[in-house]
């Protein structure tokens, strides 16, 4: 099959009054401290990659989700939150929020791709490991060979959750897919021409490995973009100028082992990003329409 997901999926939540993430260059945390909100605000512009909050994905198809973890400098209480150049939602809270979604129907199964982590120490993995334990419990399904799950599969044994983690944690614990398991390489372009280059090389190089695969169909802004860009934002300066380009590369994808896998991208809603990569799975022959 081929499945919807969301780049900075959690991004949505991003607080403008939150200080800036530890992953942050001197630059930008000295723009910062000079000038203080005004600075967040247009940073917000450029590092929310998504209008919708879990929920809202989660009903409108998105099945992925792209997570970045990190923890608060100088936080007593040492909670865990999304982050993405600033900070976002308590992680315990968004995994809250998913799983109200997967109880109210329970044949839906997601990704999630722990694949970032920031400022975490070994204890803070524990954490978020029991955290995982607490909210998803036995909907979470073992690490098994990729080409083994199946939805039939999934239903059968109760699985709704597929954890991938970018950790050597991951090891340690039969509910936590390792992260090479979940290759997503990214273009770093703002060349849309560039970008769908990319993204068809990565198809076309990608084999029988065992493993599921995202295609990011995302831009990334320079600095001299961000500049220039700088009170419009990464939506009106790079992603809805470049839609039509990205959107008939995806048009032409067909799901499989030497074709698309999971097709993430930013603010998932524009034009009908959606509802295409759905219908990707419509050219399946009907005997592989339950294969991930």
């Amino acid at each position: 099959l081929c499945f919807l997901g969301s780049h900075d999926s959690f991004s949505f939540y991003i607080d403008e009054a939150s200080p800036v993430g530890p992953e942050q260059p001197e630059t930008v945390q000295n723009f910062v401290s000079v000038f203080g909100t005004v600075a967040k605000k247009l940073m917000r512009k450029w590092l929310a990659t998504q209008t919708m909050n879990f929920t809202s994905q989660l009903e409108a198809g998105v099945r992925y989700f792209d997570l970045r973890i990190s923890t608060k400098p100088r936080d007593p209480d040492n909670e865990l939150y999304f982050a993405h150049g600033l900070f976002s939602a308590k992680v315990k809270e968004g995994l809250e929020e998913i799983n109200a979604f997967l109880a109210d129907h329970p044949k839906e199964v997601v990704f999630l791709d722990f694949n970032h982590f920031y400022g975490m120490q070994k204890y803070h993995h524990e954490k978020l490991v029991q955290m995982l334990k607490d909210t998803y419990g036995n909907k979470m399904c073992p690490a098994i060979f990729a080409h083994e799950v199946s939805l039939e599969y999934l239903w059968e044994k109760e699985h709704q959750v597929l954890v991938f983690y970018h950790s050597p944690v991951a090891l340690e614990v039969p509910f936590l897919w390792p992260g090479q398991m979940m290759p997503a390489p990214w273009a770093n372009t703002t060349d849309p021409e560039k970008l769908i280059q990319f993204l068809q090389a990565s198809i076309t190089e990608r084999r029988k490995k065992g493993s599921f695969f995202v295609s990011q169909v995302v831009l990334t802004p320079k600095a001299s973009t961000v500049v220039k860009g700088v009170a419009s934002g990464l939506r009106e300066t790079i992603t809805e100028r470049a839609l039509p380009a990205m959107m008939q590369w995806v048009r032409t994808q067909k799901p499989g082992e030497s074709g698309v896998n999971i097709i993430t991208a930013d603010f998932v809603e524009l034009g009908d990003f959606i509802s295409t990569v759905i219908k990707l799975n419509y050219a399946l022959d009907e005997g592989e329409a339950d294969t991930t």
